[in-house]
């Protein structure tokens, strides 16, 4: 598993059923991220309430689940970044990652604490809202990290299996 990109986003304000709503979810790559303790660097993050924060510092997201996503919005322009992820990972899979793991990436050591539980604002990505139930009934939630040593990660870092977490769960 390897960093393909790295995503931050600057806040963004959209006209939602006339209501406007303030965003970070439209992430786009740049060169290197610092992974900070309760955040990435640079990155806009809106409600601290759901996002950010020590259990949810850095957000991941496989390459190979985009395929799966544009199969089933073919006029929608997925790059990568726009499932809100900070790091696209190639092979990437929920299913063998366990809650607890322990992980060496670029200059940091990271943690598995979580999947995604998505927001109405990944539905402005898609243009619909009907990507919730999709994204909640597929097994292609992304993983959100603690950050255990800040540091850079760039494209072509390795995820680097450190410590298997022991009786837990997969993400």
């Amino acid at each position: 598993m390897k960093v393909v990109s790295v995503n931050i986003a600057e806040k963004k304000s959209i006209n939602y059923k006339g209501k406007v709503i303030e965003t970070g979810i439209f992430k786009k790559p740049v060169e290197s991220i610092f992974l900070g303790e309760t955040d990435v660097e640079g990155d806009a993050v809106i409600d601290r309430r759901y996002h950010g924060g020590i259990e949810k510092a850095v957000y991941a997201y496989a390459e190979n689940h985009y395929a799966y996503w544009r199969n089933l919005y073919p006029n929608i322009n997925l790059t990568y970044g726009l499932m809100g992820e900070n790091l696209t990972i190639s092979n990437l899979e929920e299913t063998e990652i366990y809650v607890g793991s322990q992980y060496k990436l670029g200059e940091t050591i990271i943690q598995v604490t979580k999947p995604r539980e998505p927001c109405m604002k990944l539905g402005l990505v898609f243009g619909t809202q009907k990507i919730l139930k999709q994204f909640w009934n597929s097994s292609k939630s992304g993983i959100y990290f603690k950050v255990l040593k800040t540091g850079n990660v760039k494209v072509g870092d390795k995820l680097i299996l450190l410590k298997k977490a022991e009786n837990t769960s997969t993400i």
